[in-house]
């Protein structure tokens, strides 16, 4: 079937991120599919313009050799940020469109807290989007719905068992949990012989067991002061944090404190991420720990039965959900995990699916949460541990502006014009500044992986501040570094990238990838590992708390994990005020935590907010429908940033790269 890529209608000055999206006329999703090899049987429409993509093409190409595999990352954020999303989108656009490369984008599903709170939408901007922008950044598929429904029905499982269990004997419980059919037999259910033989009991018979077996069997006792699950809700509503759930009549005995998290904090949505096939899913979901019992033994999700009914919520969320760029490259949207808490990136599956449509010759591009301290780092020794999958290339995105900052500059406010430093020439502060850069590109080296350096130029940017960068750019260990302008032209303001990436690739050994540490090593020595040789820190101080968990992760067998770090993104340090390439500190860990089902350890280096508040001027406010037509209007990014047209402008003079240098964090 013939395939024409749309050609973009280029506007100087470049217009709205939602004027872009709602003047283009999108591909039907059909025709993509179709493109980039699909089978009918393998697709499953939302409409005109979304499909979910089954499983069963990973298993039809499974002997297809994989495409080129690169993770899109940053420097530390800054006001100024980077767009790394903008990027990805950019390059594969430069890929597929304009360099006839089969190329997908992999990307996360963005939240609807950040949408109606601060941030706005995640689709990229200008002419690097993806669209329809409205249906990406809204309800999409239901994805983040499933994982509300299957969070929460966890939840309820958990108190409704300490009150059963708490006003019934082990008559009763056992009665009710494994009860007589007419003719007075009995039998366990499936789930029900999963705990049976995590508890050693090798019966199947509900007749042969004992009066102990019976009690070991309807007793969890969970210990209601340490449950560790939360409910969720996808809405930044900062009085959830905490709340007292048991005040209803029957429940008041039973009330306690607790709280709300955002939807994209669940573990269901890092086992969303990181889960390899359904029959993964379902194991990972089962073993997720809610909490200790009194006598200190973990209580999973298949302990309380439920682990089945949570695989069955997911069952469509597990199928990543296919879009389009404004120029008609394919793009598989799937999972948003915390950036922070977990692992920031989208899921292994939608990888794997493009990897395998991409070919031998082709590119997936991915993109890792924040700077690439946390995301890439995360991306390499979790993502890529749990998937098998090797990297080719590490694309790192920055900014003149953006390095000058790290370099000591003055410090930016929303509404304030940039200071003289950030628009005159200053070799001084940008060299500086690219110490930060330098140091993120020597960190990427030691996966192995080959690196692009990606920066934004503005008109402000001069010639020599270009070659300085591009010089210690190189001298660090980077392949190259592209300046590139694909937000104000789309796909051709990046098809230097596209080819400086390509090159990357070629030149790059997938075998030389390696982790930064073997699973091997205790919690304590990964944990260090990470700080000094990621972080640059002298050493590590764990707290009361930290040193109490690591035990007690130890003793339950959870210490081969790999390592999770809840940390700002912010700085290369634990203080998010230290910017550049800060030395002389010691990393404090003040707790750690599990996400077993996930499948990592997480301390925790600070304190990290797991569901938003609202801003007094929340997104919203620009956010509504035309009732003649249904068209969604406002739905861009945040007024914070519309703020920001008067101090950011391009090398034509006109309202620059607002989108591209805005990355907020996806808490935020």
């Amino acid at each position: 079937m013939s395939f024409e890529y749309p050609k973009l209608n280029l506007v100087k000055p470049v217009p709205s991120d939602i004027d872009i999206a709602s003047s283009a006329v999108p591909l039907p999703i059909k025709k993509i599919a179709e493109h980039i090899g699909l089978l009918e049987d393998e697709i499953d429409f939302y409409g005109k313009y979304k499909a979910k993509v089954n499983l069963s093409t990973i298993d039809r190409l499974k002997d297809a050799e994989n495409g080129n595999y690169v993770v899109v990352t940053g420097i530390n954020p800054t006001p100024l940020g980077e767009g790394k999303s903008t990027t990805t989108i950019g390059l594969c656009q430069a890929l597929g469109a304009h360099l006839n490369k089969k190329s997908f984008a992999c990307i996360r599903q963005p939240s609807q807290g950040p949408t109606f709170g601060i941030k706005g939408g995640a689709a990229g901007g200008g002419y690097s989007q993806v669209i329809p922008m409205e249906e990406f950044n809204l309800h999409m598929t239901g994805d983040i719905h499933a994982i509300t429904a299957a969070n929460n029905l966890l939840s309820a499982a958990i108190d409704t068992r300490i009150l059963h269990e708490s006003t019934q004997t082990d008559a009763q419980l056992w009665k009710r949990l494994c009860p007589e059919a007419k003719d007075g037999s009995r039998k366990f259910s499936p789930i029900m012989i999963r705990r049976l033989v995590k508890l050693g009991i090798n019966k199947t018979d509900p007749n042969t067991l004992t009066e102990e077996e019976i009690s070991r069997f309807v007793r969890l006792d969970i210990d209601p002061e340490l449950i560790t699950w939360n409910r969720v809700l996808d809405t930044n509503d900062r009085f959830l944090r905490g709340i007292t759930v048991g005040q209803g009549k029957e429940e008041q005995r039973f009330a306690r404190k607790t709280n709300f998290d955002i939807s994209v904090a669940s573990e269901i949505m890092a086992v969303l991420a990181l889960c390899t096939s359904l029959s993964d899913m379902r194991e990972r979901l089962g073993r997720m720990v809610v909490g200790p019992s009194r006598a200190g033994e973990p209580v999973t999700a298949d302990d309380l039965g439920v682990g089945g009914a949570l695989t069955v919520l997911m069952k469509d969320a597990i199928m990543p959900t296919l879009m389009q760029t404004l120029e008609g490259t394919p793009v598989l949207v799937h999972a948003g995990p915390f950036a922070n808490i977990a692992h920031g990136n989208s899921s292994i599956i939608a990888d794997q699916i493009a990897l395998k449509l991409a070919g031998k010759d082709g590119y997936v591009v991915t993109e890792a949460g924040f700077g690439a301290d946390i995301g890439a780092e995360k991306f390499f020794d979790i993502k890529c541990r749990s998937s098998g999958l090797k990297p080719n290339c590490a694309v790192i995105v920055a900014t003149i502006r953006a390095l000058k900052m790290h370099g000591g500059g003055p410090k930016v406010v929303a509404g304030t014009p940039l200071d003289k430093a950030y628009t005159n020439e200053n070799l001084e502060l940008l060299e500086k500044g690219i110490e930060n850069l330098s140091h993120h590109i020597k960190n990427l080296k030691k996966f192995g992986v080959g690196v692009v350096v990606a920066v934004n130029k503005f008109s402000t940017d001069s010639d020599k501040e270009v070659q300085l960068l591009v010089d210690l750019s190189m001298k660090a260990g980077a392949n190259s570094a592209v300046m590139c302008d694909h937000w104000a032209e789309g796909g051709n303001g990046a098809i230097e990238l596209a080819k400086a990436v390509e090159n990357a690739c070629k030149e790059t050994n997938k075998d030389n990838f390696k982790y930064l540490y073997p699973l091997d090593l205790s919690i304590k020595e990964k944990i260090e590992t990470i700080a000094k040789e990621i972080y640059g820190a002298d050493g590590v101080e764990f707290s009361a708390d930290a040193e109490a968990k690591i035990q007690l992760y130890t003793k339950q067998g959870f210490d081969k994990l790999p390592i999770c770090m809840a940390k700002t993104h912010l700085s290369l340090s634990h203080d998010p005020e230290k910017k550049g390439v800060p030395t002389g500190f010691t990393l404090p860990i003040r707790d750690v935590r599990a996400s077993i089902g996930a499948g990592f350890i997480y301390p925790l280096v600070g304190t990290m907010q797991t569901i938003p508040g609202l801003p007094t001027r929340p997104c919203f406010y620009e956010i509504d429908i035309d009732t003649n037509t249904g068209k969604v209007i406002g739905l861009t990014y945040c007024l914070v940033i519309k703020i920001l047209v008067k101090v950011t402008r391009n090398k034509n003079n006109d309202v620059g790269n607002i989108n591209g240098y805005i990355d907020f964090p996806s808490w935020f």
